[in-house]
C-alpha cells in the first residue's frame, strides 16, 4: 500500500494587514520536501508526525510530497498558494509517473486558510488533489478544532478527523488515526460517507477548553456517538471568527460506514444539542483591571491572564499595549509578559548588551487599536537568538525560533521582547533566557488557550481578558460583511437562549 502526504497550513485572519508570504512558510514552522518530512517529524506532536507514526504501525508505504506552516496572519498571497499548490501536485504526478500510482492521500489541513481570491482554501486545496486522483482513491484530511468547515470539502474529501484537544496536544494521536482508518478504507473494509452541519454562533475561547467544562461536555458527547455501530468518526469544530468569508463558523461532521441516512441524523442530533445549549459556548471575558483584583482576591499565584485579543496565534501582531501599561500603572511585584513583538526595541537592546539600559517606546506599533506604545526605561536583562526546544505538549519533539529576542525589566515588570509572531506555547523560550515562570506572581500571554497545556499546571488562577486588540472577542465589533447566517449572540440576541 503507498500512500502520499502533506499539507499547506495557515489559519488566516482576514482582520490582519499582515499578508503572508513564501517567506513566511519558510522561515516559519518551515517548508519540508520530500525525505526532509521523513527525517524531521516521526514522533513530533503534529498530524505529520501521526501519518508518518501510522505507516510505520501499518506497515504502509508512505510518500511524503510537501509540508509547511505559516504562522497565523493576513491572506496568503495568490502567487504564494498557488506556487506550493503546483509543486504539491507536481510532486504527487513525478512519484506516479515513476513508481506507479498511490492509494491514497493524507492531507494535514489547518481548515481555516484564505487565499487572496480564494475564501475556501482548504476546500480549494483539496479539490485539486480530487482532481488529480479521480473519484475513486481516498483522501483524508485532519483539520485543527478552529476550521471554518464547507461543504465543498465535505463533498471532495473521503474523511475528514478534526482535533479533539484544545489545547491541541492530540495531533499526532489524529494522524495516526487517519493512517489507521487509511488502511481500513483500501482494504475495503469500511466506506466512509460525510455529513457537514453549520452552527450559527460565536463559540467563546474560554468556553473551549476540553479539559474543563463545558467544552468537556461536548467532547464526550461526541467520544459516545463515536462509540456507536456504524459511525467512523465525529468532529467538533468551534470555527475562526476572524475570517470573515461565507461559511465561518462552528460545525459538526460526521463520518459513517456507508450509511448516509445515519451520517445526516447523527449530525443533526449533535448541531441540535449544542444549539440549543448555546448559552453555555459563550461568556463575555474579563477586564484586565477586574482579572487582577478577582486573582488578587483568591489570592494563589501566578496569575495569568490570556490577553486573547491579541493572541499571536490567531494572526494578531502581538504588539498590544495595554496589559503592559496596566501593569506597570499598578506598580506589580514579579510580573511578566510573553511576548511583545517589537523588532526595533530588539535592535537597541542588543547593541546596548546584557546589563545596558534601553529608554524607549515598546509595543503599539502595527495598528492604532493595538494601543499607543509604552514608554519604558529598562534593564536588559538577556539576549537571544530565539532557538528552542518545544518541551511539550504542544509540538513536543520539534525545534523553534522566535527571532532575535530579549528580555527587559523596569523595576518588578519583565517583558520578553520577540521578532516572530508565535504565542508561548509554553515557559521553553523563557527559560532560555533565564526566567523562571512559576516563579512570577502575574503572567499575561499573548495567547488564548494552547499555553495552558504547559501554563496550567502551576497557575493560581487564570483568567481571558479583552484588552485593546485587533482579535476583539466582542463578536459584534468584527463587522462581518460575508456570513450567510445570522448569529448567536450577535443578531440573535443572548436572552433568546434557553437556560439548560
Amino acid at each position: 500500500m503507498r500512500i502520499a502526504t502533506g499539507g499547506v497550513l495557515h489559519e488566516t485572519s482576514t482582520y490582519s494587514s499582515l499578508p503572508t508570504t513564501l517567506d513566511d512558510f519558510i522561515n516559519d514552522r518551515g517548508l519540508y520536501r520530500g525525505q526532509e518530512i521523513m527525517e524531521t517529524f516521526p514522533g513530533s506532536n503534529v498530524c505529520i508526525g501521526g501519518f508518518i507514526d501510522g505507516a510505520k504501525k501499518h506497515g504502509f508505504e508512505l510518500i511524503p510530497l510537501l509540508w509547511t506552516f505559516a504562522f497565523p496572519s493576513g491572506l496568503i498571497e495568490r502567487k504564494t498558494y498557488d506556487g506550493l499548490l503546483e509543486e504539491f501536485l507536481q510532486r504527487l504526478k513525478s512519484e506516479e509517473d515513476e513508481n506507479g500510482p498511490v492509494d491514497g492521500v493524507l492531507l494535514d489541513l489547518h481548515g481555516a486558510m484564505v487565499i487572496d481570491g480564494i475564501e475556501d482554501g482548504d476546500g480549494h486545496f483539496i479539490s485539486k488533489v480530487r482532481e488529480y486522483l479521480g473519484d475513486d482513491r481516498p483522501i483524508l484530511v485532519t483539520p485543527d478544532m478552529h476550521g471554518n468547515h464547507t461543504p465543498l470539502r465535505v463533498q471532495q474529501a473521503t474523511a475528514i478527523l478534526g482535533y479533539d484537544t484544545y489545547p491541541h496536544i492530540d495531533m499526532n494521536e489524529r494522524g495516526q488515526e487517519a493512517a489507521a482508518l487509511m488502511v481500513r478504507i483500501v482494504q475495503g473494509e469500511v466506506k466512509p460517507v460525510m455529513t457537514l452541519k453549520q452552527i450559527p454562533l460565536f463559540w467563546s475561547t474560554a468556553c473551549q477548553v476540553t479539559a474543563h467544562q463545558p467544552m468537556k461536555e461536548v467532547m464526550d458527547y461526541a467520544h459516545e456517538i463515536e462509540s456507536r455501530p456504524g459511525i467512523l468518526s465525529v468532529t467538533v469544530s468551534t470555527g475562526f471568527p476572524w475570517s470573515d468569508i461565507l461559511d465561518v463558523g462552528p460545525s459538526i461532521i460526521v463520518v459513517a460506514n456507508d450509511d448516509q441516512d445515519l451520517a445526516d441524523k447523527t449530525a443533526e442530533e449533535f448541531s441540535s444539542w449544542i444549539w440549543e445549549r448555546r448559552r453555555r459556548w459563550y461568556q463575555l471575558p474579563f477586564s484586565v483591571k477586574d482579572a487582577i483584583k478577582q486573582g488578587q482576591e483568591i489570592g494563589k499565584f501566578p496569575i495569568i491572564l490570556a490577553d486573547h485579543a491579541d493572541n499571536t496565534g490567531g494572526g494578531t501582531a502581538g504588539d498590544s499595549t495595554e496589559i503592559l501599561q496596566t501593569f506597570l500603572d499598578l506598580k506589580l511585584e514579579k510580573a511578566l509578559i510573553l511576548y511583545i513583538v517589537d523588532p526595533e526595541a530588539i535592535a537597541l537592546a542588543h547593541q546596548v548588551g546584557v546589563g545596558g539600559i534601553i529608554e524607549t517606546e515598546i509595543g503599539g506599533k502595527s495598528h492604532t487599536i493595538q494601543g499607543p506604545p509604552v514608554k519604558m526605561k529598562a534593564e536588559v536583562k538577556a539576549l537571544s537568538e530565539g532557538k528552542f526546544k518545544y518541551d511539550g505538549p504542544m509540538y513536543a519533539g520539534l525545534t523553534g525560533s522566535m527571532g532575535p529576542s530579549a528580555w527587559i525589566q523596569q523595576d518588578e515588570i519583565s517583558v520578553v521582547l520577540v521578532t516572530a509572531r508565535e504565542q508561548p506555547f509554553g515557559p521553553a523560550f523563557a527559560k532560555t533566557l533565564g526566567i523562571d515562570c512559576e516563579s512570577m506572581n502575574y503572567i499575561s500571554v499573548k495567547s488564548s488557550a494552547h499555553f495552558r497545556a504547559s501554563f496550567e499546571p502551576f497557575a493560581g488562577a487564570i483568567f481571558n481578558v479583552e484588552a485593546k486588540a485587533i482579535h476583539t472577542h466582542d463578536f459584534a465589533k468584527l463587522n462581518h460583511q460575508r456570513r450567510k447566517h445570522d448569529f448567536y449572540p450577535v443578531e440573535i440576541p443572548y436572552e433568546s437562549a434557553p437556560e439548560i
